[in-house]
């Protein structure tokens, strides 16, 4: 990593920049419908029914699954490699990249993860139940669609890449940890286009459901499009949600040398541990990751526009990271703050990456998206700048620091300037 150099001052070789973004999210399926529907409070959060827990709420994504893929490919594969596929390629469009001449042994892959293969183990175990728990009708493709690397594997398969390709296990936080070891890569001179992002499949197992419930962290609520309420007094839970983002991460100097669009650079990160509790969040922990991320960029609170907040519904979590939040910047009047999660719910692995894509647009049309469904702003969630239910128009937003924490303590950060 580098160290306390504004990313300014760096060679243009060293300098990581955001050129390519393909996303499929509950409430929209490429950046503009994404962009769009956070804007006008529009949830992606809908009625949702899985076997042993029965009725409950879901962020489902309904994106075309056969425009990169044949019927027999997603048969053979998973659902989470399909939506790496699907972003990928649109990452790969969006970017602009003449793909048929790239020299794919210089294209890495790296895709954050929450979990993976609980959704093929159990749909196996449901099949031979039938059979009298029969092994000979187990699934002769369930070992290569439950290895940990799959999702990237199916990308790689399916776009012909010959370049280096790993999944990213670091729970909620993966989607910023995927954007980190592309960034990373391509600093070491380990590959000349890095796709990274997280993506999930998550509500697809029906043991994160019966977990989350038997916590008590499970949604309730009579509506499904507010059962999603960070910062609310009374929010009762998580909604699951699926979904991806890939970015095109690129050199300064490769990207110039092409005309590429760029929608900003990346000039801060940062990971840490708690190492204090396997679910309990801890404030000062997340503290020092936020203010790790800032010293890396060179940059004071101040001077950050919209922080994307990580909070995902839970009566301690969403306290602890604003506690964490006043900390740093209880000082600071320019910064607003949002969440994504009150539109789509907790995308688990994917869901720091798409909520960062959902605020690259701040760059252009000047606004922050506002967190949806806070009834009553509960008083330990306040926050100075907490944009509730109505997009803040911004003066010149320049920067958006993302949050995404994930269970057994793991933190990570980003920081994304306007290029």
């Amino acid at each position: 990593m580098v160290a306390t150099t504004s990313s300014s001052h760096l060679p243009d070789n060293q300098r990581i920049v955001l050129t390519g973004i393909g996303l499929t999210a509950p409430n929209g399926n490429s950046l503009g419908e994404f962009r769009e529907s956070l804007l006008n409070g529009r949830s992606g959060v809908s009625e949702y029914e899985i076997r042993y827990v029965g009725k409950t709420f879901a962020g489902i994504c309904h994106f075309d699954e056969r425009r990169y893929q044949a019927r027999k490919e997603l048969r053979r594969g998973t659902r989470a490699g399909s939506v790496g596929i699907y972003c990928s390629n649109e990452s790969v469009r969006d970017a602009g990249l003449d793909w048929e001449n790239i020299d794919k042994s210089r294209v890495g892959i790296y895709l954050g993860v929450t979990e993976h293969g609980n959704v093929e183990t159990e749909n196996e175990i449901f099949e031979i139940k039938g059979y009298d728990y029969d092994t000979s009708f187990w699934s002769h493709h369930h070992n290569p669609r439950t290895v940990a690397n799959n999702p990237a594997g199916e990308v790689a398969l399916n776009m012909g890449i010959t370049g280096p390709h790993y999944t990213i296990g670091a729970a909620c936080a993966a989607g910023n940890a995927g954007l980190i070891q592309g960034a990373q890569m391509l600093r070491l001179n380990e590959c000349d286009l890095a796709f990274c992002g997280g993506v999930s499949e998550s509500i697809r197992t029906f043991g994160i459901f019966a977990s989350f419930r038997s916590q008590g962290a499970l949604a309730e609520h009579t509506d499904p499009a507010r059962a999603s309420r960070p910062f609310d007094l009374n929010r009762n839970g998580i909604v699951v949600a699926e979904g991806g983002c890939v970015y095109t991460l690129e050199r300064l100097d490769d990207a110039r040398r092409r005309g590429a669009r760029i929608y900003g650079e990346l000039v801060g990160y940062a990971m840490n541990t708690d190492a204090t509790d396997f679910v309990l969040p801890n404030p000062e922990r997340q503290a020092e990751c936020v203010q790790l991320a800032l010293k890396r960029a060179g940059l004071a609170p101040e001077q950050i526009d919209i922080v994307s907040t990580h909070a995902t519904g839970t009566t301690s979590g969403d306290a602890q990271e604003c506690d964490a939040l006043r900390r740093i910047f209880g000082g600071s009047d320019r910064t607003c703050f949002n969440n994504t999660k009150s539109f789509i719910g907790h995308s688990m692995g994917a869901a720091g990456a798409l909520e960062l894509a959902g605020n690259l647009g701040a760059f252009q049309d000047k606004v922050c998206h506002a967190t949806i469904n806070v009834d009553e702003l509960d008083p330990e969630c306040e926050l100075k700048g907490l944009v509730l239910n109505q997009p803040r128009e911004m003066e010149h937003p320049s920067y958006v620091l993302n949050n995404s924490f994930g269970m057994l303590g793991i933190n990570s950060v980003v920081i994304v300037k306007r290029f």
